[in-house]
């Protein structure tokens, strides 16, 4: 008998269904469900081949979602920092480089610092 530890305690993920975490699995059903709904609704309106393939691209970015990590974030996460820091908090960087040497000489401290007479 062998039993799987992972080297990170953090990286532990509980499996609920065939392996998968509840979040996998959640998101798992609602591709699915997406795939069938775009089955049934257009079925009789494309051909089978096109509605297979729209069912698959469909399906994908919620299937995606369960299971995509990127920097130990989910994908929910993810795209939350990246409005964020994109849109609701855009910033213009700007360089003021000081002189300390300057400001230390203009300000007549130096030959305090110094002792220089």
């Amino acid at each position: 008998m062998e039993i799987k530890i992972n080297k990170e305690i953090r990286d532990y993920q509980e499996s609920i269904f065939m392996g998968l975490s509840l979040r996998q699995f959640i998101f798992a059903v609602l591709a699915v469900g997406v795939a069938i709904g775009v089955y049934f609704g257009l079925r009789n309106v494309l051909g089978t081949e096109t509605v297979s393939w729209l069912c698959v691209v469909a399906a994908f970015p919620f299937a995606i979602l369960g299971f995509v990590k990127y920097h130990g974030m989910t994908a929910e996460q993810f795209i939350k920092a990246y409005i964020q820091s994109e849109f609701l908090m855009p910033k213009q960087l700007t360089s003021k480089p000081t002189n300390l040497y300057a400001s230390v000489l203009s300000s007549g401290k130096l030959k305090e610092v110094l002792r220089v007479d």
